[in-house]
């Protein structure tokens, strides 16, 4: 009897130890965009997820939307950390640790969706993708999104239409060519711009194509300046992976998953132009006035930016000059 206890405890101890042995590996995805309701990050993220699970090499992405594992602007510092093994960060986010990122949402920098793609594979994005590198994280899928501004008092369109209003921009740069215009600041996440204007603490916002429809934005605003041929909003937003959950996997799953976020990426670059249009759809559906600026409110803006955002970037940015320098020269 006592020889049948000991084999049987042999046994299952094998099996547990095979069925470890077996089992996938798990990694925690976190974002803050909106679940399973057309949101093209979350849809990256989740295509990703089905390419790893397809290529059956062990390896599981958890995907944790809306905010429900990490706030946004507590992703990065988990990402690094080792805290968080993946997430769909706009990189802006970060630039209060590392300033260099600012470049990614600096106003007219970027323009339009081909020159964004350019971006992509510049000296500019490697000097930025080093940056990442060194804090402890690597790029997955490059994802460029356009945006606009709105607001719930009149459209913005030449930058004396901001006087008076108070609007959350995305980060730093924008936040000094919008303060130098006459506007009021009030930071926070894109997630918190609907509570927000519901609540008066914002009459206007700028963001992106994909975050002011699936936020709902529409709701609280009655006019809309869409990118068009003129877009002066373009954020950066990476899927990324913490070294440390890199280094875990095994040459298999790396391989796996630089595949998938291969194809999230291009997934993206043939939903991003769409976006815009989804996005002026949706507000004109719900009643909100949908404008363009133009070459000549554009180039104010621009003007603005040089002797604002752009400045104080290359004063105070180690290689801020630089970095400026490698975009303006991507043709």
């Amino acid at each position: 009897m006592k020889r049948q206890a000991i084999v049987l405890s042999l046994t299952v101890a094998a099996m547990t130890a095979t069925s470890l042995a077996n089992a996938a590996t798990v990694l925690r995805v976190s974002h803050q965009f909106p679940g399973g309701q057309g949101d093209v990050r979350d849809e990256m993220v989740q295509l990703m997820a089905s390419e790893v699970e397809a290529a059956n090499v062990d390896l599981e992405l958890q995907v944790y939307p809306g905010q429900s594992l990490f706030k946004a602007k507590e992703q990065w510092g988990a990402l690094v950390q080792g805290r968080l093994d993946m997430t769909a960060l706009p990189l802006d986010y970060a630039s209060g640790r590392h300033p260099e990122f600012s470049a990614t949402l600096m106003p007219g920098l970027v323009r339009n969706h081909e020159r964004a793609q350019r971006l992509n594979d510049s000296e500019f994005m490697g000097m930025i993708k080093q940056v990442i590198e060194d804090a402890g994280a690597r790029v997955l899928a490059d994802a460029w999104l356009a945006g606009g501004f709105a607001s719930s008092q009149q459209c913005i369109t030449s930058p004396d239409t901001v006087q008076g209003q108070t609007m959350r921009a995305a980060g730093p740069a924008f936040d000094e060519m919008l303060a130098t215009a006459g506007a009021s600041i009030s930071s926070m996440p894109s997630s918190e711009i609907y509570t927000s204007m519901q609540t008066g603490v914002l009459d206007g916002a700028n963001t992106s194509s994909g975050s002011f429809v699936s936020y709902r934005i529409y709701e609280q605003v009655t006019c809309l300046t869409a990118p068009g041929e003129n877009a002066l909003w373009f954020m950066y937003e990476p899927i990324l992976i913490s070294e440390r959950s890199w280094q875990r996997l095994n040459e298999e799953q790396q391989q796996a998953l630089t595949a998938a976020g291969e194809k999230a990426e291009q997934y993206f670059a043939e939903q991003a132009a769409e976006l815009d249009q989804k996005m002026v759809d949706v507000f004109t559906e719900n009643g909100v006035e949908v404008v363009q600026m133009s070459q000549e409110n554009y180039d104010a803006w621009l003007e603005i930016a040089r002797d604002s955002a752009y400045r104080n970037f290359a004063e105070n940015v180690e290689n801020g000059q630089a970095l400026i320098d490698a975009a303006l020269a991507v043709e």
